[in-house]
């Protein structure tokens, strides 16, 4: 039961778009309708600047922390992933929002900070190498998810459960990114 409770509290709470509040309050279209049409982080900063960005991405990120905690606390360690994977598919698909949100990388970022914080710390570096060569968010992005996937599943150990829990949500947050894995490759085949 308190996994139900747990997976419930995570969706509603990942349903919670910081970027599309955040810009409304701010008087700013909603990041959907711009750019690449997401509501995340790398929008709100192409959209109101590094600041902001900043602030979505450190109230993303501190949701998910919160809920790790209590995830923690309240749960087997085999089940905690499943409650990052319902963060996840909160904020991709959020209740409030027309289930139209973000891509769920920073709300994995924080969901793995308590569980792995040398994962989280290596994938912030990795995203900052990989973007500054090359210069492709969503791409900088995978690595970070790759890194934090991996980082999971060995403070996770080898319980099969909670590696199909990161597994699974490794695989949303890639899935999310399909439109934009979309767009490159005709880029790169209009440029042969």
């Amino acid at each position: 039961m308190r996994l139900i409770l747990m997976l419930l509290l995570a969706y509603f709470t990942g349903s919670i778009n910081f970027a599309i509040i955040l810009l409304g309050l701010l008087g700013q279209e909603d990041p959907r309708m711009k750019f690449s049409g997401n509501a995340g982080t790398t929008n709100v900063y192409r959209q109101a600047g590094i600041v902001w960005a900043a602030v979505v991405l450190l109230l993303d990120a501190g949701r998910a922390v919160g809920l790790a905690a209590l995830a923690l606390y309240l749960l087997p360690a085999s089940q905690v992933a499943w409650v990052g994977m319902a963060l996840v598919t909160g904020n991709r698909f959020p209740c409030f929002h027309r289930f139209q949100g973000g891509k769920g990388v920073a709300s994995f970022l924080g969901f793995t900070i308590l569980l792995a914080p040398w994962g989280a710390v290596l994938s912030c570096l990795v995203w900052v190498a990989v973007y500054g060569i090359a210069r492709i968010p969503f791409v900088a992005s995978f690595c970070m998810v790759f890194v934090l996937g991996g980082s999971a599943v060995l403070a996770g150990g080898a319980e099969v459960i909670s590696i199909a829990g990161t597994v699974a949500t490794v695989l949303l947050i890639f899935l999310n990114h399909r439109k934009n894995i979309v767009v490159l490759l005709a880029e790169r085949q209009g440029k042969r």
